[in-house]
Order: C-alpha cells, then sequence, then structure tokens
C-alpha cells in the first residue's frame, strides 16, 4: 500500500460546558509532536461568550457551534461532516496527551487498508498524579464485549482496574475503540453513517465499531499511543441517567447489530437479565427505586422505537460480511459488566 508520510488528521472535540477542561486538553495538544493536525471544538448548545477567542488561540484549531445539545454522538457527526481530513480522532476534553501519541497511531493506521479504527493505551489521569500507571476505566487497553453484549475492556474487570505493566504491550485486535480518543479512517466512518445519534451518549463508540467489524474492517489497539484519561467529567457512574442511557443502549445495539441467530439465544437470556439488574438496583441506596426503573424506561424506549430500530438494522445487516460466529469466537459467555 502507498502511503503519506504525514497524512492530514483532525481532532474532533465535543464540549459542553467546561471550559478549564478544554483549556487543559488543548494546552496538552499543543504539545503533539505531528505535522498535518487540525482541531474542531463542537460546541454542543452552549453557546459561552469568549470560547471563540479560547479556541483561536491554538494552532489549526477552530470552532463549531450547535444550537442544541446533540450529546456526544452528535457533536462528533458534526465534526464529521466539516472535516475533509484522512484520519479523524474523536476525543474527549477530560484528557492529556503523550507529544507522539497521533503520530504512532497514524503509523499502526498505514500499515492495514482495511484498518477502521484504533485505540491507544488509556491510563487513568487521578492516578498518574499520585504517580501510578492504572488503566483507565472508559477503555484501558481495549474495548472487548462477551457473547451476552456485555462490554469490557482489557485491563478492566467489572470495575476493577490493573495497574499497566505492559501486559497489553502487543497491538491486537479488539471488539470497540473507546470514544475517550477514536482513532478513525473518515472514509469508513462516512460509508457507515457515522455515529447513531439516537444513543446522545454512552456506547455510541462501541455500536460504531461493532457495524465497522461487520462491514470487514478492523479495529485495534496501538499500546504505544498513551493518553491519560480523568474520567466522569460528563456523567458520573452510577447515576439514574448513566444506567438508562447504558441499558437503553447497549438493548438497541443488540437489536441492531446480531444476527437473528443470535437474537434468538440473546433476547431470553437479555430479558432476564435486566429484570434481574432492576431488582439489584432496588438494593441500592439512595435512589434505588429510580435506578431500577430507569431499567424499565429503557425497556420502553426500545419497544418505542422498534419499527426505527428495525430499519437501521436493514441496512446493518445487508452490509454483513462476518458471522457472529467469528466475531465471538474468543469472547466469553459473559463478564457481567456495564460500561
Amino acid at each position: 500500500m502507498t502511503t503519506q508520510p504525514y497524512p492530514s488528521v483532525e481532532i474532533i472535540i465535543p464540549y459542553y460546558k467546561r471550559r478549564d477542561m478544554l483549556e487543559r486538553c488543548l494546552d496538552s495538544l499543543e504539545q503533539t509532536i505531528y505535522p498535518s493536525m487540525s482541531i474542531v471544538v463542537v460546541d454542543n448548545g452552549g453557546q459561552e461568550a469568549g470560547l471563540v477567542f479560547l479556541v483561536k488561540r491554538y494552532r489549526n484549531a477552530r470552532l463549531e457551534r450547535l444550537p442544541e445539545n446533540r450529546g456526544y454522538a452528535g457533536g462528533c457527526n458534526a465534526g464529521l461532516k466539516l472535516s475533509s481530513a484522512e484520519y479523524l480522532v474523536f476525543m474527549n476534553d477530560d484528557t492529556l496527551h503523550d507529544p507522539l501519541w497521533l503520530e504512532r497511531l497514524v503509523l499502526a493506521a498505514q500499515q492495514d487498508d482495511k484498518i477502521g479504527a484504533l485505540q491507544p493505551k488509556i491510563l487513568s489521569l487521578k492516578s498518574a498524579g499520585k504517580g501510578k500507571k492504572l488503566f483507565d476505566y472508559a477503555g484501558a487497553a481495549g474495548g472487548m464485549m462477551d457473547r451476552l453484549g456485555y462490554p469490557w475492556c482489557l485491563g478492566r474487570r467489572s470495575s476493577r482496574l490493573e495497574f499497566d505493566e505492559g501486559q497489553y504491550d502487543i497491538e491486537h485486535d479488539i471488539f470497540w475503540a473507546s470514544g475517550v480518543a477514536m482513532f478513525v479512517k473518515r472514509a469508513v466512518v462516512e460509508e457507515l453513517g457515522g455515529f447513531d445519534e439516537d444513543f446522545f451518549m454512552q456506547m455510541e463508540e462501541i455500536d460504531l465499531s461493532w457495524r465497522m467489524k461487520l462491514a470487514g474492517y478492523h479495529v485495534r489497539s496501538v499500546p504505544s499511543s498513551v493518553i491519560l484519561h480523568e474520567g466522569g467529567a460528563s456523567l458520573q457512574g452510577g447515576t439514574v441517567e448513566k444506567i438508562y442511557f447504558n441499558h437503553r443502549n447497549n438493548i438497541a445495539m443488540q437489536l441492531k447489530n446480531r444476527s437473528i441467530a443470535g437474537l434468538c439465544w440473546v433476547v431470553p437470556m437479555r430479558v432476564l437479565l435486566e429484570v434481574a439488574a432492576s431488582v439489584y438496583y432496588l438494593t441500592q441506596l439512595p435512589g434505588g427505586l429510580k435506578k431500577s426503573g430507569a431499567v424499565w424506561r429503557s425497556i420502553a424506549y426500545n419497544i418505542s422505537r422498534m419499527p426505527e430500530t428495525l430499519k437501521k438494522r436493514n441496512t446493518i445487516q445487508r452490509s454483513r460480511v462476518l458471522a457472529d460466529r467469528t466475531l465471538f469466537q474468543h469472547s466469553p459467555i459473559s463478564q457481567m459488566t456495564a460500561r
């Protein structure tokens, strides 16, 4: 394959009302050693005064304002439509970056024409401040999925995080690349229609990665590229809202992307597990009743949206080149984790 020495890369940062965090992120990106990088900050309906002047301080950075908050998925799609770069990075604004993080991702992408997405190693910014190298919850060393459809990560099992001791330092195939810093080939994302904006936030990058793999593209980890992530800045773990989006979007993702044969056994199992989750949340104080109710609201949402989901499913399944058996052949039956 022919390669350019420095193909164009655009960083797309959906932003919502955390100016101090955005400024810290842009300061860090300014130290990136890569000559063909540009940045677009997508203001998700905030209309914050002075934001345009902040963004203009940085090289090759510009601001796009949206009239309303379209979530992570909508903000990324807005940036996608503006960009003509060969590669994109969908990035959270609560990140810091090794100076060579981007060059190493580009080098890895240029080794394979079928790359759809890459993920750097994501370490916890909070633990780094204490002199430790702990993996970050949201992506860690690469996103995986068990056969029941529950996402997990290399370097993170359930809520237990591992220390980075080089145990995942070989590039390998993963199931999904984290939206903390999701490096993609723009043409592939456009071909697949971008993120599903109905997800709004939570698991939209898993859904996109899944669609990439079904269409025959590769999703891989690149551990030589390192990102630090603060985590929990937009939506704290364990909140009613996060529980709702996690359950709602995970169900929708299964209905869209699974084969018919897969759905025949996964759906009955997941119904039982959703009921079990709702009972479990009742035991949590405070707010157990609301948390349990979030599970039932997520089920009701998916029932009400079934016609739209089936239309999306038809499009995805027509482009499928990879069988579920191949996709899940090395996956455990369940890690029973919620992202």
